[in-house]
């Protein structure tokens, strides 16, 4: 199965990607491969970890980047970024550089794939040559980010075939040859570990994740009825030091996989009897990079720390390998190489098929099928356990906007002065068209948190930005369901950052003092099964002076969702947005929502300021240029 992956001399491709969800990671190791097949020394790397200079030593350099927020750069490649501006950088210091990039981004935002245009004029700007033209993936297409991904990955193949054509008797390494990974798992000689105790719980240890806060759960309850169909709940978190946040943060849960999932696993591929075999990581060095180590990747889990015979497989699954995502399409692609029933593998190999990707649809996002059923379904498949790492996609934390601000963020006195944080998480628990129950691996982990137990999470800047300098300026807020809660942090932030202005000017009393005239627009079904925080909004009125509408869409004949209650307060908004300059949020789940707000609002400008249409689309932009507009959704 193994193939030579000899290189000629000076052929080398560096992959870099930006990644805050792991979507343009999953780009950038499929660049990698297609680049390792056209023979070139391949190095995959995430922007941070590589200095400019670096570019200017390989052939190609090729960018996969997410854009996040307001049109920003993911964490992961923000440190490169600054150094990509500096004022100290010559014109032409990067003319030797030859570039592409692709884009991942979401048609919902008004900023789409900024991130990626952003990087590509400063590249340019600096004097690096595009030899291709940049890719642009839209996560609202119907295939997803496969549906442009594909036909520019097989351009760009033949751009880099064009550009780089290989020696004379060399040939690409076809598809259909099994590439050797970077690195394999080995035993170690040291006594196996003792399994978990035997109860369908993920394991209580703390997870070695970098830059982590350790926080107790105080409480995990639900907010929605009984008898709703969503399990809607309101966790919060403690930290034992104080942690500062602002609204739009948010917090990184990074979940485990359920024991009995993880040992179905095991059993499918006959694993069971070394699970628990203390394992190491052991590189392959292939003769491509034999003769220059240092652009040789990093062990899979490097990052960590892991203490010395704690890396089983059981472990592996558990804590850092995603046995229960949905597969890519590459991911068919290696199993066919792992099977000898002639029938599986065609069926394997038809999965990888372009000409086939809603075939692959079918089979894998629309009943979310998980990479365990697969491997059920394909019974004879037998992966090397060796090779687990490099099959398996990693199991990555995910986001979740802070419900919390203000006062609320006072933790408890037994915390030792702590900060309290609150999450509004919608559980993830539903049937599709194979009758099976699907669950978020996420959601699914957090609806099994207990208060009084201990995880270790991550905290990140959001998009939203905002800053007391605007809290005398009026926010109309837009969050329907889950979105409601960067509105409530915000409502929260903003009513003590006024007790605190009048407490200086030694005023007294209640309301927002200049800063009034704040509206929240909130969305659901039922006013008695998802009225999220109902009690709440009440008494926000008296004490913040905030003007809430609720829209319930299935509570009468005729649906009314957040966008017509926008329209029905055209005079309230307008008012807001233009007589005193405020803001706009807007929160909640992609698609088709962010849209419909926006074009309420246009009709709103267009009704209440007599404006032409084409008038009231330009002032819209010019709130967005100014940083009026903010969008966060997911």
């Amino acid at each position: 199965m193994a193939t030579s992956s000899e290189v000629p001399p000076g052929r080398t491709a560096l992959i870099l990607y930006g990644s805050e969800t792991g979507n343009a990671q999953d780009v950038a190791e499929e660049l990698g491969r297609l680049t390792e097949r056209l023979r070139f020394a391949t190095q995959v790397s995430n922007l941070n970890s590589v200095q400019l200079n670096q570019l200017l030593h390989h052939s190609v350099v090729i960018i996969a980047i997410s854009t996040t927020g307001q049109g920003d750069l993911p964490a992961n490649a923000q440190t490169f970024w600054r150094a990509l501006r500096s004022v100290r950088l010559r014109p032409g210091c990067l003319q030797p550089v030859r570039f592409t990039t692709f884009g991942l981004g979401d048609t919902s935002y008004p900023k789409f794939n900024w991130a990626s245009r952003k990087l590509y004029n400063r590249l340019v700007q600096l004097g690096a040559q595009p030899i291709h033209d940049r890719g642009e993936a839209d996560e609202q297409h119907p295939e997803g980010v496969d549906g442009s991904f594909l036909p520019w990955s097989l351009d760009l193949r033949q751009t880099l075939l064009d550009h780089y054509p290989l020696p004379h008797g060399v040939e690409p390494i076809p598809d259909d040859v099994l590439l050797q990974p970077k690195w394999i798992l080995d035993f170690a000689d040291q006594e196996c570990v003792e399994a978990s105790p035997d109860k369908d719980l993920p394991p209580e240890d703390l997870l070695p994740i970098p830059g982590f806060l350790t926080a107790t759960i105080l409480d995990n309850r639900r907010l929605t009825s009984p008898t709703h169909w969503q399990d809607v709940r309101h966790l919060t978190l403690s930290t034992p030091t104080p942690t500062p946040y602002a609204p739009g943060d948010v917090l990184t849960i990074y979940p485990k996989n359920f024991p009995s999932d993880v040992s179905e696993f095991l059993s499918t591929q006959n694993w069971t009897s070394i699970a628990d075999r203390p394992l190491t990581f052991k590189p392959t060095f292939p003769s491509t990079h034999a003769s220059n180590l240092s652009t040789y990747p990093p062990a899979p889990l490097s990052h960590l720390f892991l203490p010395p015979g704690t890396l089983t497989l059981r472990t592996l699954f558990q804590n850092y390998l995603d046995i229960m995502s949905i597969p890519r399409r590459s991911f068919f692609a290696l199993l066919a190489h792992f099977t000898t029933d002639a029938d599986q593998r065609d069926r394997l190999v038809e999965f990888t098929d372009p000409a086939l990707v809603d075939e692959l649809y079918d089979y894998t996002t629309r009943p979310r099928r998980s990479i365990l059923e697969v491997l059920q379904e394909f019974d004879t498949v037998k992966l090397p356990w060796q090779w687990a790492c490099a099959i398996l996609p990693a199991l990555r934390g995910r986001q979740f906007s802070i419900a919390s601000g203000g006062r609320l963020k006072a933790g408890l006195q037994s915390s030792g002065g702590g900060t309290r944080i609150e999450l509004l998480v919608a559980i993830v628990k539903y049937r599709t068209v194979i009758k099976r129950l699907r669950q978020g691996v996420c959601t699914r982990y957090i609806a099994s948190l207990w208060p009084g137990q201990r995880i270790n999470v991550t905290l990140q800047r959001g998009g939203l930005n905002t800053s007391r300098a605007e809290a005398k300026r009026p926010v109309v807020m837009v969050g329907p369901g889950t979105g409601v809660a960067p509105m409530r942090s915000l409502i929260y932030e903003r009513m003590t950052w006024q007790e605190e202005d009048d407490e200086r000017k030694g005023r007294s009393g209640g309301g927002q003092g200049e800063g009034g005239g704040d509206v929240l627009f909130f969305g659901c079904r039922n006013e008695k099964a998802d009225f999220l925080f109902r009690d709440e909004w009440e008494r926000l009125r008296e004490e913040a002076g905030l003007d809430f509408f609720a829209a319930f869409s299935r509570d009468q004949r005729q649906k009314v969702y957040v966008q017509d209650l926008v329209r029905q307060q055209s005079r309230l908004v307008y008012d807001a947005l233009t007589t005193r300059n405020g803001l706009v949020y807007i929160c909640g789940s992609s698609g088709k929502m962010p849209q419909a707000v926006r074009e309420a609002l246009i009709e709103v400008f267009q009704k209440e300021g007599a404006l032409e249409r084409e008038d009231a689309e330009r002032y819209l932009l010019s709130m967005e240029k100014a940083g009026r507009y903010k969008q966060e959704t997911w």
